[in-house]
């Protein structure tokens, strides 16, 4: 069998895998900015909203950070897979960019 990975026929958010007489790209992990395999731990660099943390890049909650993220009166936090949304606090609704009662 030929190692096709050898010569990098993949994108670069996709790592190789060799196969028998073949090869294919998979993507990479949502937490990965390039990578050498599958899963979190295999990352080249971590992406936007990830940190390296015992090897993988894992997730940082934006809504435990000191400082707060989402400053607008009556509004949480609501921690995304690399990254994180602001909404209007239970029994407020946005109207024009401010958290009114509803």
């Amino acid at each position: 069998d030929l190692d096709e990975c050898a010569a990098s026929p993949c994108k670069d958010h996709q790592y190789c895998l060799n196969t028998d007489g073949s090869f294919s790209c998979k993507a990479c992990d949502a937490s990965c900015v390039g990578c050498t395999g599958e899963g979190s731990e295999k990352c080249k660099t971590c992406a936007s909203g990830y940190v390296k943390e015992d090897e993988k890049c894992t997730d940082i909650d934006e809504c435990n950070l000191p400082e707060k993220v989402c400053t607008r009166e009556n509004q949480d936090c609501v921690n995304m897979s690399g990254s994180y949304k602001c909404v209007c606090s239970e029994g407020f609704e946005d109207k024009d960019g401010t958290c009114v009662q509803t």
